[in-house]
């Protein structure tokens, strides 16, 4: 852990990662306290001067807490510097037995994997190799055989290959466990902001339809009302506004309870399409007419919902903006397709200056089942409207 970090970050990571750093630990510690208790008994035992005996066993087993509230603290936080000032005063600790007792050369079995297990892996080599010095300078001042010599010399090599070997083997297993943590939170963010561009991906295209539905259903509804209404003699049209009120109401009630569009509740498609065009001559005058051309035939619930808001976009348009006199309405059963056209002889207009939110909403629509929006129109032309939907 970077020391630099602040000490509720240091603590908290601490927290996160201790039992899983315990768990891993608890080998070393088995070798540890053995190597420490077996030389300091074997001492304890001995018929060695009872002044040695305790400076032997007390420094050996002094390790132990040492490591408990020193050591173990520092290897699971990575703190560096706690880490050195431990195997600096436990190499102290060990100096006093290695000088006294070639016995406590065990030691090493425990002591030599701890600079592996606190240090980097070259930093932590040169730790073994001072702690096996100490039990050759017990050994200069005596007079000992080859043998001995030896012998000593196999059991340190042993010692630090052992350390060595065993200490990189856990500095690597160290760097996976750190990247696969790193891994899991990297993943574990990603995941967390791909739900929420998910979810607010989601909230804006619920928002889009439900101002495309509010669009095509109740605001075209309540300017229908608004022009009968204003009309010269508006009681003659009282009776087709209440009539007009009920079906906005009726779209707002399935708007509400998200069914379908109302005038497929109780209808087809085609029954559905001549009654909205015939609504649309009664309300302006204009002469309507719907027709159907090819085979026809049952539509997708999605096909059918995306043809009457188009129909519905399209008549509002010809109501409020072409003053038309005649309007056709054509609904054409192609192979692979259905194509919706709605023609007026009205003022007409540059689509390309004058697309509002009504052909956009519906552009969005249709495009969203795979299908196709074309607008043919020029000033004092009237207007041609094209949807093809794949069905």
């Amino acid at each position: 852990m970077p020391d630099h970090l602040p000490l509720e970050e240091q603590a908290g990571r601490m927290s996160s990662a201790g039992p899983h750093a315990w768990e891993r630990l608890w080998g070393w510690e088995v070798l540890l306290t053995f190597s420490l208790v077996l030389p300091s008994g074997y001492v304890l035992l001995s018929d060695r001067p009872q002044s040695e005996q305790l400076v032997v066993a007390g420094c050996l087993l002094a390790i132990l807490p040492l490591y408990a509230f020193v050591g173990r603290p520092a290897i699971v936080s990575e703190n560096l510097p706690r880490s050195v000032v431990y195997l600096v005063l436990m190499t102290v600790l060990f100096a006093p037995p290695a000088l006294l007792l070639s016995a406590s050369t065990f030691a090493l079995f425990g002591l030599c994997p701890q600079f592996f297990i606190a240090l980097p892996a070259r930093r932590a080599v040169i730790g073994p190799v001072v702690l096996a010095t100490m039990p050759m300078l017990q050994r200069l001042g005596q007079d000992e055989p080859l043998e001995a010599w030896f012998d000593l010399l196999v059991i340190l090599t042993t010692v630090i290959v052992f350390s060595s070997v065993f200490g990189v083997w856990v500095e690597r297993i160290r760097d996976q466990s750190r990247e696969r943590a790193e891994l899991i939170a990297e993943l574990e963010s990603s995941r967390a902001e791909v739900a929420r561009l998910s979810a607010e991906a989601g909230a804006r295209g619920e928002r889009e339809r439900l101002a495309g539905e509010i669009h095509d259903t109740l605001a075209q509804g309540f300017s229908s009302i608004i022009m009968l209404l204003q009309a010269p003699d508006p009681r003659r049209n009282v009776p087709l506004a209440v009539q007009t009120a009920r079906e906005n109401l009726a779209e707002a009630r399935a708007l509400v309870a998200a069914l379908a569009p109302a005038p497929l509740d109780s209808s087809t498609l085609l029954e559905s399409m001549r009654r909205i065009t015939a609504r649309t001559g009664e309300e302006t005058g204009a002469d309507t007419a719907f027709a159907t051309e090819g085979e026809t035939r049952a539509l997708p619930p999605g096909a059918e919902v995306v043809l009457i808001r188009a129909l519905q976009e399209g008549l509002a348009n010809v109501r409020k903006h072409a003053g038309a006199g005649r309007v056709r309405v054509t609904l054409g059963y192609g192979t692979r397709e259905v194509a919706l056209t709605v023609t007026d002889d009205g003022r007409g207009f540059d689509p390309a200056l004058a697309e509002g939110y009504g052909l956009r909403a519906m552009r969005g629509r249709v495009e969203q089942v795979g299908g196709s929006v074309e607008v043919a129109s020029a000033p004092g032309r009237g207007t041609r409207l094209i949807v093809e939907v794949p069905a």
